[in-house]
């Protein structure tokens, strides 16, 4: 089983921010999932909500602020006398760091509720610059932006995002071409995880949290837990 930490090690440090994607990887997590979405100008940013409220000390929309204006937030404000100021990463900042990491990246396009036009086109010429083209999975709930970027790109692997109890999700991620699929960790029964695995899909489920839901998920099978503790994955993972 492989063991990716949810926007970086988030369940101690700032979510998504180089920070954390750092300490991931000191955590000996295998890959980090990251989500990505655009500017008012058009620039790609490392960020998970589509209102920089919860994360950062600004309020609004991420689609309504240039890249210079969110650079002037802290994105680590809720870790106050903990923790020193950091900003929101480019995606431009983080494929810079990635290249010289054995990690593998799960980008997610954040595109479930603003399309983000053109959004697919810009991350894979990002990608082809830092020829991390070998080490990305890219996912999204918006399945249709999954098949846009995959038109562009088709040599990709790709996976399908969901929190829906899908009937028979192995038979419809193989109808679309698509290798992994991406689901709610509480929706994997056996049955479900034998039916995805018959089509031969690879099964990365997040957001997995505690040490029995790691130890459940790795009985039935599942290839990738997606967590916020990646420490604690990694000292399952070895039997420690």
């Amino acid at each position: 089983m492989k063991n990716f930490a949810h926007r970086g090690f988030s369940g101690m440090y700032p979510e998504n921010t180089m920070l954390a994607f750092q300490k991931a990887v000191e955590a000996g997590a295998d890959g980090i999932e990251m989500d990505v979405q655009l500017t008012k100008d058009g620039q790609l940013v490392v960020i998970h909500d589509e209102q920089v409220d919860r994360t950062t000390d600004g309020k609004g929309l991420v689609r309504d602020y240039t890249l210079d204006e969110l650079k002037k937030l802290d994105a680590s404000y809720r870790y106050r006398g903990q923790i020193d100021a950091v900003t929101i990463p480019t995606f431009d900042e983080y494929c810079r760091w990635a290249k010289d990491q054995s990690i593998v990246t799960n980008i997610e396009l954040k595109t479930g509720v603003y399309p983000y036009p053109g959004i697919e086109e810009k991350v894979w010429n990002t990608l082809k610059a830092y020829h991390l083209e070998d080490r990305v999975i890219i996912s999204s709930f918006n399945h249709f932006s999954v098949l846009r970027m995959k038109e562009l790109a088709p040599s990709l692997t790709y996976g399908l995002l969901t929190e829906t109890w899908l009937v028979h999700p192995g038979q419809y991620t193989k109808n679309l071409g698509v290798a992994c699929y991406h689901p709610y960790y509480g929706s994997l029964t056996q049955e479900t995880v034998d039916e995805i695995k018959s089509h031969g899909i690879i099964i990365n489920t997040f957001t997995v949290n505690t040490e029995a839901d790691v130890q459940d998920l790795l009985r039935k099978g599942v290839d990738c837990v997606i967590g916020n503790y990646p420490d604690m994955v990694r000292r399952i993972l070895k039997g420690e």
